[in-house]
């Protein structure tokens, strides 16, 4: 199995594969992580799959499992999430340098090959496997793998290499521009999460500010250094041509803001922001599988990066990709497994796409665009018009079709982190689930679930608890969170069928018992 693509996407597909029993290569063509300053924040139901995986301590969150946040924005417009009854936006704040920072160490403890200076030259399919040209430090070579999974960003080599349209619209008269600096005199007054100008005048920071001719956002990024960003809606025209400078975006600032606000490079070391990019781009491929050949993550989808979903989308491609690829791989894979990648990941997509655009829309300039606001924000005080968009924020809207029949309530949904009791020990959903097996949990001991599911127990893991006001008699999970079924007086009762959708024929193909992981798919020669 190969991955292209040393990003947070590559990095947890490759490490879902080897928990499901399937050593994978990645080929990175830096040679050093970047430090470039990207992402900063985790938000969605991605952070919940990492609480998952047990990573959620170790990359700085909170407490002892994720909690909700309690208010977020949409569209620039303040979103009250502190009374809605079973709020599914969590977050984390994480620079995505330290998360890739971990996710590759966690890789590389698990045993990934991670291949940093190896660049994709070319790449060919046959009926049986993949062949890539590879150009490493030492010269090239050629690698023969199974699967091949595009995680290589935006301008992806392989979505290109495979011939798959990337569908949609770029509008180059919307331009941000956003840099690390310094507002010399001012100061930071933390009780109101305001800038004190040397005027004694301030501005908001943390959230987006709209005004008529745009909009922008201030956050502190440690002593002496704030991150300003700034979306201009027919501004100057920008150009690769020219590199982008702290008086751009001091200038920038100033056509939306209406002031000048001195801005200087900060005196202390660096990497720094200093971004220039058009902000109304979005694009999803219009397929995510061509024969062997997969992509994920950016190469798949982009989209303007209000409110953050970047990750969440990217991450839940991996995760839901990993263990499909894994049993294809082991010979259990029922018939469309592999097919049912593009079917719940690429409307999810879809939707990321369509709610940053909106919320884009509603932080345009433009008398039209201020009544709207106004027409919303009073739609914001509705618990159910928040939850509803809670819900579009977080990914949870989306629903996976699992199985005929009649679902359950909670079928296709993201698995919620139930308390349990399991013989003497207490623990949550969330613990159960850090192996990244499928699990079947009996919760109320109904009886028989286990001889039932016994045929397929090298492929499901079975666990009998209890759980206060359990909201099904019994789940099975999917690796990647999602309830593949679910048993109580709403749902039918055909496990098996969800078992034979998901799992396959207990007949299939299994690893022997006590069986070290399969190798690397494929091997390397010299050109």
């Amino acid at each position: 199995m190969l991955i292209v693509g040393g990003g947070p996407v590559g990095l947890l597909l490759a490490a879902e594969l080897v928990l499901a029993g399937v050593q994978p290569v990645v080929l990175e063509q830096l040679p050093e992580r970047s430090t470039a300053y990207r992402a900063n924040a985790l938000i969605g139901q991605v952070v919940r799959f990492l609480d998952h995986r047990g990573l959620y301590r170790s990359l700085g969150g909170r407490g002892d499992r994720p909690q909700p946040a309690a208010a977020f924005l949409f569209g620039a417009l303040p979103l009250k999430l502190s009374g809605i009854a079973e709020n599914p936006l969590y977050g984390l704040q994480i620079p995505q340098e330290r998360l890739e920072s971990s996710l590759e160490q966690w890789a590389r403890d698990l045993g990934v090959d991670v291949r940093r200076g190896h660049r994709l030259r070319e790449l060919h399919q046959d009926d049986t496997a993949v062949t890539v040209q590879v150009q490493g430090p030492d010269g090239g070579y050629q690698v023969r793998a199974r699967y091949l999974v595009g995680c290589d960003g935006a301008r992806s080599e392989v979505r290109h290499g495979i011939g798959v349209p990337f569908s949609g619209s770029t509008d180059p008269s919307v331009v941000s521009r956003a840099a690390h600096v310094t507002v010399p005199g001012s100061s930071i007054d933390t009780a109101t999460a305001t800038i004190v100008l040397p005027d004694g005048d301030r501005i908001g920071m943390y959230a987006w500010h709209r005004t008529e001719r745009g909009a922008y956002v201030v956050v502190p990024h440690g002593p002496g250094v704030s991150m300003v960003s700034v979306i201009e809606w027919d501004g100057p025209p920008a150009t690769d041509d020219i590199p982008v400078s702290i008086g751009e975006v001091r200038a920038s600032l100033h056509r939306v803001l209406g002031r000048d606000l001195p801005l200087a490079a900060p005196a202390t070391a660096g990497p720094h922001l200093l971004r220039r990019r058009y902000a109304a781009n979005a694009r999803v491929a219009d397929q995510y599988r061509r024969d062997r050949v997969f992509l994920a993550g950016d190469a798949a989808h982009v989209h303007p990066a209000v409110g953050a979903p970047g990750l969440n989308l990217g991450l839940q491609d991996a995760a839901n990709l990993g263990w499909k690829l894994a049993a294809q791989v082991h010979g259990w894979a029922p018939s469309g497994l592999l097919d049912s990648y593009q079917a719940e990941r690429r409307p999810a997509a879809e939707r990321v796409t369509m709610q940053t655009r909106a919320q884009l829309a509603l932080m345009a300039p433009g008398s039209a665009v201020t009544a709207l606001r106004q027409v919303v924000a009073e739609l914001l005080d509705n618990p159910v018009v928040t939850g509803q968009l809670a819900d579009l924020l977080a990914g949870s809207d989306v629903r996976y079709r699992m199985h005929p029949g009649t679902p359950h309530a909670l079928t296709g949904r993201f698995a919620p982190d139930l308390a349990l009791r399991i013989g003497s020990r207490d623990t949550r959903l969330a613990e159960l689930l850090r192996p990244g097996r499928p699990l079947l949990v009996d919760l109320t001991g109904v009886g028989g679930l286990a001889e039932l599911t016994e045929p397929w127990r090298d492929r499901i893991a079975f666990v009998t608890g209890h759980a206060p006001a359990p909201p099904a008699d019994a789940l099975l999970v999917r690796p990647d969170g999602y309830v593949a079924w679910a048993r109580g007086p709403d749902g039918d009762d055909d496990l098996l069928a969800a078992v034979e959708t998901w799992f396959g024929d207990p007949r299939g193909h299994r690893p022997p018992a006590g069986a070290p992981p399969p190798p690397p798919d494929g091997g390397t020669d010299p050109d």
